[in-house]
């Protein structure tokens, strides 16, 4: 399963478009439509959109990646998108290592969506984009006009 039209716009919507180096709201060096920097990665000069597409786009192949091999349930292709966004913004590890993974594997959709929920927090305190974002993922997940495909 591939990250649709929606998800990606849920993602640019979500991380924004910044051509220099900046904090993200953990802290961490960003650019770009959110894509963190890893060492030795360094934009002096920053970068353009088209740029910012290229990375994303690897980025976003290696969240697809990950939802890939770590959800062993059938998924549409909203839950899909929801959760490759999820990933993308905090991480295949916290995926892998999520409540919201465990409920979700046992083929507790229901439950595992209000999971995302719980996601709306930068350390300690709540981020009003986070949950803003969450909601957004628990609106994907719900579209109900895709069936269930096969994990992969």
């Amino acid at each position: 399963m591939r990250f649709s039209t929606a998800g990606m716009e849920l993602l640019k919507r979500s991380e924004g478009f910044r051509n220099r180096v900046y904090l993200d709201v953990a802290g961490f060096p960003t650019i770009g439509y959110g894509h963190r920097l890893l060492n030795p990665e360094s934009f002096p000069n920053g970068i353009d959109e088209s740029q910012a597409t290229a990375i994303l786009a690897s980025d976003v192949r290696d969240a697809e990646e990950a939802v890939g091999r770590l959800v062993k349930v059938a998924l549409t292709q909203g839950q899909f998108d929801a959760l490759v966004d999820f990933c993308f913004n905090l991480g295949a590890g916290k995926l892998a290592t999520s409540t919201l993974l465990k409920i979700l594997n046992r083929g507790r959709y229901d439950d595992a969506v209000e999971q995302l929920l719980r996601w709306d927090h930068a350390g300690s305190e709540e981020n009003a984009g986070l949950k803003a974002r969450r909601e957004a993922e628990k609106e994907l997940w719900n579209n109900t006009g895709v069936q269930r495909q096969e994990a992969a």
